[in-house]
């Protein structure tokens, strides 16, 4: 699940050590797990500028901070980058986004109890921190008043070479490193029939998690009229990379396809001996034969596959785990909710069939619709004869049934289904938490977007 690389140094030189790798990740339904990453930006409570990385009160003070709860520091270059804990102590690491967005990377957990648990339990620890360092938190899709040139960069060596290629390939790829930022949910799968399944069913129902969660209506200091805009800056994100995988419904569609699709994204990097190999634009399959230029002679390791895979951004993507990604971070309730929405969606067999016969009958143009749309209308979005709205009802209410069929309780006898009370609300008020930010700004904060630093920081 999520966290950091289990991945070996064993040579994959072929198509099928490719697809091996990825079909390993088959678990018996009793052994799925749940991670959840969520990401969110730092800034000076006295300025409200973003945190640099170093100073006494920058982003390595923090991650140095939170060594205190046994988080151990990870290093790159003599630079603290990452922490990561022992799975005794909780498990799971920290980790560092271009623009300096402090991650959480959960354990792989049980229920949604546990995960809530843990997002709480980090929130808590950074606050600590946090306040003795002049700092705060905020959970938005998109930076409300920074732009690129007050971003900071982190000291990561894979950073600085996308930092070269990303405008190469498209006019927002330095806004999605620096500017934006995402919660996600990583979920397992049982076989390759049911790898399919979940991933079809997650593709199309992106596009309504966008809507629920949208949190990003601001941009430059301004309303941009749209409730999503982190969701935009991936419309315009290299295109070989991004996107809606139409692949995934094609008949026949199994990891031996998703190979080929992976091998004919252009790579990144190679990392080697702790520095990163700059491979931009080059070939796997290359790699594969031994030709690749920037490593001459030498054949990929299943480090390398898992490095390319996690280079790859559509919508939602495989690896060992299949990885949601269309929603905007939020408020600490929406932490919980996202992972409690897609567990009550796919992991109970009779509901995942429910959900795939909702939406088996989507054609491509109505998923890239949809993916087009929701970022700008939210759960106002035309859909058929319906909008967003309703089919997000519809999938609330699936997610309860889900939820409540896995008889997960906590220690005072409550299901998960709690846990997606904020989505029920959104759909009953109709108003997103982007929709509420921007009544905030015309309202209560009088046109003063300094305020959502001080309404909604964890």
């Amino acid at each position: 699940m999520s966290g950091p690389s289990s991945a070996t140094d064993d040579v994959l030189d072929n198509v099928a050590a490719l697809k091996d790798w990825m079909s390993a990740g088959q678990k018996p339904q009793s052994d799925w797990r749940i991670g959840t990453e969520h990401e969110k930006f730092g800034f000076d409570k006295a300025s409200l500028n973003p945190l640099p990385y170093e100073g006494p009160s920058g982003i390595q003070a923090m991650l140095n901070g939170l060594t205190r709860f046994d988080w151990q520091p990870v290093e790159e270059g003599g630079k603290l980058i990452a922490l990561t804990r022992k799975d005794a102590a909780g498990g799971g690491s920290v980790t560092l986004e271009p623009g300096g967005q402090l991650e959480l990377s959960g354990a792989p957990l049980s229920s949604i109890h546990e995960t809530c648990k843990e997002v709480n339990g980090h929130l808590r620890e950074v606050r600590e921190v946090a306040e003795e360092l002049g700092q705060g938190y905020l959970g938005v899709g998109f930076s409300p008043i920074w732009g690129l040139d007050e971003a900071p960069h982190m000291p990561k060596g894979r950073y600085a070479l996308m930092r070269d290629y990303m405008p190469t390939r498209g006019g927002r790829g330095l806004d999605m490193m620096y500017l934006s930022s995402t919660v996600q949910v990583n979920l397992d799968f049982g076989s390759e029939a049911d790898m399919v399944e979940k991933l079809k069913i997650s593709l199309a129902v992106q596009p309504i998690a966008t809507a629920l969660f949208s949190n990003s209506p601001f941009k430059n200091n301004k309303v941009t009229g749209d409730l999503s805009e982190r969701s935009l800056v991936w419309m315009d994100t290299d295109p070989d990379r991004t996107g809606m995988l139409p692949i995934a419904f094609e008949e026949g569609f199994g990891f031996e396809q998703y190979v080929d699709y992976a091998l004919d994204v252009p790579m990144y990097f190679v990392f080697r001996d702790g520095q990163y190999i700059d491979a931009m634009g080059q070939s796997f399959r290359d790699f594969l034969a031994g030709n690749l230029p920037a490593l001459p002679g030498e054949k990929p390791t299943a480090k390398d596959w898992e490095n390319h895979l996690t280079c790859l951004f559509p919508e939602a993507r495989v690896k060992r785990f299949i990885e949601m990604r269309g929603a905007d971070s939020g408020p600490w309730q929406t932490l919980c909710a996202l992972p409690a929405f897609w567990v009550g969606l796919l992991y109970d067999p009779a509901t995942q069939k429910k959900v795939f016969d909702l939406i088996s009958d989507w054609t491509e143009e109505e998923r890239l619709y949809l993916r087009g749309q929701a970022p700008h209308t939210g759960l106002k979005t035309k859909f058929r004869n319906s909008t967003v709205q309703e089919i997000a009802s519809q999938l609330l209410d699936l997610s309860q049934q889900g939820l409540r069929a896995r008889g997960k309780m906590d220690s005072m006898g409550a299901d998960e289904a709690g846990f997606l009370a904020p989505l029920f609300k959104i759909i009953r008020d109709g108003k997103t938490p982007a929709d509420i930010l921007v009544e905030k700004y015309h309202g209560e904060w009088q046109g003063d977007m300094r305020r959502i630093f001080v309404d909604n920081a964890f």
